[in-house]
């Protein structure tokens, strides 16, 4: 592996290449991404693919990419500029993308914006909660998650979202009448620290969820688009979302082994099945 820096507009990003360039089997570097996800959460993955280069990076503000624009809040047409960066700083032509959560969402943006840089494109349950039917309420309980974080800190803003994220169906009236999510109920900190700047949870990634993708400008790229979600996400929201997405570009979704993380190992702390992940993703790259 070789680590890299590279400046962009408002921004030093640091990727790692995991193997040669130019490919040793002539075929594009497989690129992944998440957000909010450092390059690391792709270890377990990556692992299972060692005849492919392999590229992964951490986005503009995580990890080890500093900002300097002065900005905190995650817009995807920033970011998908950030990738557009790295496939150029390759000099390997266009990439097979790989993007989870958040970074499908950017890798969405990435398309319509540059077509020409991917091929084939595996978005794995993008949270696009505009393409809901029930949009407005789902709106309505990530508010829900952001307030109790502001209100009360790390633990129960999480353990709204874990609430959140794992209702299954539309967000009814029985949703919002729920008690609030209890954070000792999930293992989490009861006390608060303090902070309020978690990527996921602060009002950061709203423009993450509230994208709104161009699906004429998908439709029409040369890329190759496929969407997939894990198995045990059926009936939550990204299951939702992912089937949603699928039908207005006129495609069936592709059911992955585990959970929205389902690519994950030990690691993470809610490991996935990264290996079974890892063959149905090949498959699906072709």
């Amino acid at each position: 592996m070789t680590t890299h820096k590279l400046d962009t507009a408002g921004a030093t990003l640091t990727y790692d290449v995991h193997g040669p360039l130019p490919t040793a089997d002539g075929r594009p570097p497989l690129l992944m991404t998440g957000l909010p996800m450092e390059a690391d959460g792709f270890a377990a993955l990556a692992a299972f693919f060692p005849d492919r280069t392999v590229v992964t990076y951490d986005p503009r503000g995580l990890g080890r990419s500093v900002r300097s624009d002065g900005a905190v809040d995650n817009v995807p047409a920033v970011h998908a500029e950030d990738v557009h960066a790295v496939i150029e700083a390759l000099g390997a032509g266009p990439v097979e993308l790989f993007a989870s959560s958040g970074g499908a969402i950017v890798a969405l943006a990435l398309v319509t914006a540059h077509p020409e840089d991917v091929t084939t494109l595996v978005a794995h349950e993008p949270p696009l909660l505009t393409v809901l039917p029930d949009a407005a309420a789902a709106e309505r309980a990530a508010d829900g998650y952001r307030a109790a974080y502001a209100a009360r800190g790390f633990g129960a803003g999480m353990a709204t979202f874990i609430a959140m994220t794992s209702w299954d169906g539309e967000f009814s009236d029985d949703y919002f009448a729920a008690p609030a999510a209890d954070p000792a109920a999930f293992g989490l900190p009861v006390d608060d620290d303090g902070s309020r700047d978690h990527p996921l949870l602060s009002q950061r990634s709203r423009p993450v969820l509230a994208y709104r993708p161009d699906i004429a400008a998908l439709t029409a790229a040369p890329t190759r688009i496929v969407i997939g979600y894990g198995e045990e996400s059926t009936g939550t929201v990204t299951e939702r979302t992912s089937t949603a997405l699928a039908e207005r570009l006129g495609e069936r979704p592709v059911v992955f082994p585990s959970h929205h993380g389902g690519f994950t190992g030990p690691e993470s702390g809610y490991p996935g099945q990264p290996e079974a992940f890892a063959r149905i993703l090949r498959d699906t790259i072709g």
